[in-house]
């Protein structure tokens, strides 16, 4: 199943310091799941003045049960970084076209 997840970060003024703090934990769960097929395409949000206030990716996980383990383990949700979520199921039409070969995303179907 394929799925959006937007992870909207707190605006407090510690904010920043929570993303920053665990960011690289975030970045290696991020590139381990590229390797297994579950994140297919992510990008950081930002404000008008180009500071990060989220996330968004499309993922694909067998089961919405496994979408949400992920997300138990999810280093901005674990430190508190995402305030708010939203999980959309999708699908996403020729997902090869963003970052992997189109055998990548077939494999991983």
């Amino acid at each position: 199943m394929q799925f959006l997840v937007i992870g909207r970060d707190g605006k407090d003024k510690d904010a920043k310091a929570r993303r920053l703090a665990v960011r690289q934990a975030h970045i290696a769960l991020g590139d381990e799941l590229v390797k297994k097929g579950n994140v297919w395409f992510g990008a950081a949000l930002h404000d008008e003045e180009g500071e990060m206030i989220g996330s968004a990716f499309f993922m694909n996980f067998p089961t919405r049960k496994e979408l949400d383990e992920y997300l138990t383990i999810e280093p901005y949700m674990i430190g508190n970084v995402w305030k708010t979520i939203e999980i959309i199921p999708c699908n996403t039409r020729n997902p090869w076209q963003f970052s992997h070969p189109k055998d990548f995303f077939e494999a991983h179907m």
